[in-house]
């Protein structure tokens, strides 16, 4: 056995033990350090960089550490083997997504503004906000040697007479307290209740003189990010919010990789934890914290996420997701409760889930459909879930068609040489002058903050600056020469962002040639997704009224840039219109109103799924796709019109 010791920038260490020939990156996962791997861990994205402090690794050299870092001690951890005692260094970049990740200011004004946005327009399209749960006063008889009915007897006989019903269910856990709240409250109790029109069921019982909240749970599970909302259940109130990483990331950046790793023995389990242990348990003790709410005064929870997000949420096989014919385990289910799954509120709370279109286009997409108010127009719409998935929908009030496209981790920064998610340090937005091809850019952080790298919206902008200067050609190959164009011993041009002194990482901010065609071919996955759609339905562009985007990444992208690199088809702007984290908004109306639970399971009964695999047009659409802005320039007027402005 040898010791394995990680070591922070902040001083702190985590020390384990390991056998010979052991993964390092393995080893990290086992002791719950967080090292980001978008890959999963086969050596091709080089973001799980560790510095060697002492000791001895049997470590690969790779084309992502260059001679210099390697002589300083760097190292792919998903390509170190453990032969000696040994201490790596793990830097603020390799664990950030944990840590300091960029998430969603859900308390903002935008924020805000979009929620009750969202809650007007369904309600102007006749969707009651309203649900089954609600608190009731029930006052009984005391218990004399007359009146000898037990103690659950007496309340069920006090709600039947109050509510006329056939039927009242007190699960254990109410069963268990009521003795003594009968009795403090002199029986007279407020009750938690969900009511049909012949049964009720009591989640729990309070003492008649106490404040009651009745709390419910929103969640947008993202394959980067986990978002969340606790509202008050009888007025739609949000009383807290939060966001974060999502724990499995490093299991890997997409869903493959993850499904990949629930194979491993254990891995259905260590998934599941990853996101709702280390995830979303720890937001709901914060956020109850921050509203000094009982945990187990959540009756109810709403999840929204892709098909794969909620099989591993779920802890069900997702492996033949991946498999041709790309069969889900299932598309809806309202069998689940909290004590299933071992998420901290209410054990009863019963967790309703955002119905799944497809093995791709899950339920956050029929969640951010109901927002995006597609269903409701007699317009032909666009809405783009922009992640590391790609998920369209088009349509009006008549139809609505649906596909996916695996757009891969690019836009978080992965497959990017210097690309990182939206962390302290990452250039966000970039300007570039036509003339001295100086660049002005934008960093993550408080003011001062040094650049390390480029997150989503970043490299967006910075791509399409360096075209619409004339730096890089359609192909995305370097044709001006300058101080800050550089080219590698075997030719491969670069842009220097950021120069090493500036920055502040151990190397050059820059974006290559390779980084430059990953990202094409991310964008090109998403317009011709866009294409290969209108077209099954002879549509064309020109014809689209509006496109809404959601999404994280959504929220930075200056839209202009993303028409210019041909990510986005060439309408005008105005018809562009952001529309936030409608996964979020979405889980939050199926929460607060059980009519727009049910109009949520319409959409997604009625919405036709696109299967892109299947489309034999799809490659040629892609493969036109990646240049900048496309192979046919007649597509993208206004963007040839304004690079020969420049």
């Amino acid at each position: 056995m040898f010791k394995v010791t990680f070591a922070f920038e902040n001083g702190s260490k985590v020390e384990v033990f390991a056998n010979a020939e052991d993964n390092l990156l393995e080893i990290a996962r086992g002791a719950n350090v967080a090292i980001d791997a978008p890959c999963s861990g086969n050596g091709a994205c080089g973001k799980c960089k560790v510095q060697l402090k002492s000791g001895e690794l049997d470590s690969k050299k790779t084309l992502h550490i260059s001679d210099e870092e390697y002589a300083a001690g760097w190292r792919l951890a998903c390509m170190s083997k453990i032969i000696a005692d040994v201490e790596v260094l793990v830097p603020d970049i390799a664990s950030a997504y944990k840590s300091r990740m960029k998430v969603a200011d859900l308390s903002s004004k935008e924020e805000i503004a979009i929620f009750e946005h969202a809650k007007n327009q369904v309600e102007e399209a006749g969707i009651q906000l309203k649900n089954s749960l609600d608190v009731i006063e029930v006052k009984m008889d005391h218990p004399t040697l007359d009146d000898t009915m037990p103690d659950v007897e007496r309340l069920t006989r006090g709600l039947r007479k109050y509510m006329n019903l056939k039927r009242v269910r007190v699960p254990y856990e109410v069963l268990r307290k009521l003795p003594d709240v009968l009795r403090e409250s002199k029986f007279c109790v407020k009750c938690v209740v969900r009511t049909t029109p012949d049964d009720m069921f009591v989640y729990d019982v309070f003492d008649s003189n106490k404040d009651v909240i009745v709390g419910g749970l929103a969640v947008d599970i993202g394959t980067t990010t986990v978002s969340a909302v606790i509202i008050n259940m009888e007025t739609g109130e949000i009383l807290a919010k939060s966001s974060a990483g999502n724990g499995q990331i490093r299991y890997g950046a997409d869903v493959i990789n993850r499904i990949i790793e629930t194979t491993k023995p254990g891995g259905i389990k260590k998934l599941q934890d990853a996101v709702i242990k280390e995830t979303i348990n720890p937001m709901i003790h914060e956020m109850c914290r921050s509203i000094n709410l009982p945990e187990g005064q959540i009756y109810r929870m709403c999840v929204a996420s892709n098909t794969t997000m909620n099989h591993l949420f779920a802890g069900i096989n997702a492996d033949y997701l991946r498999m041709e014919p790309y069969i889900p385990a299932f598309f809806k289910t309202n069998s689940m409760f909290a004590s299933d799954v071992g998420i901290e509120i209410n054990k009863d709370a019963h967790i309703i889930m955002a119905p799944n279109i497809g093995s791709y286009v899950g339920g956050d997409i029929t969640a951010g459909t109901l927002i995006s108010m597609i269903w409701n127009r007699p317009e032909f719409s666009l809405f783009i879930d922009l992640g590391t998935n790609g998920e369209l929908v088009f349509g009006n009030s008549d139809f609505m068609m649906s596909c996916a496209c695996s757009a891969g981790p690019a836009f978080e920064g992965g497959d990017i040489s210097c690309g990182m998610r939206a962390t302290d340090g990452a250039i966000e937005a970039c300007t570039i002058d036509k003339e001295t091809m100086e660049p002005t850019y934008k960093v993550v952080g408080e003011p001062g903050t040094k650049p390390v790298g480029l997150c989503g919206s970043g490299i967006i902008d910075v791509i399409s600056e360096l075209f619409m200067t004339g730096i890089i050609n359609p192909k995305g190959k370097f044709v001006r020469e300058g101080k800050r164009v550089r080219h590698d011993k075997y030719g491969m041009g670069s842009y220097v962002i950021a120069f090493e002194e500036e920055a502040g990482s151990v190397k050059d901010v820059e974006i290559t040639e390779v980084d430059i065609d990953n990202f094409i071919r991310a964008k090109g996955a998403i317009f011709s997704a866009i294409r290969t759609m209108l077209n099954s339905l002879d549509f064309d562009v020109s014809m689209i009224d509006d496109v809404y985007v959601a999404g994280g990444i959504g929220s930075g992208i200056n839209m202009a840039n993303a028409v210019h690199i041909g990510m986005f088809p060439d309408i005008p702007l105005e018809k562009f219109h952001y529309i936030g984290n409608s996964s979020l908004t979405g889980a939050y109306l199926m929460l607060h109103s059980t009519p727009a639970e049910k109009k949520t399971y319409e959409l997604a009964s009625n919405m036709t799924y696109l299967e892109l695999s299947t489309v034999p047009t799809y490659m040629d659409e892609f493969v036109g796709a990646c240049f900048i802005p496309h192979t046919d320039t007649h597509l993208f007027p206004s963007v040839m019109e304004e690079q020969q402005k420049r």
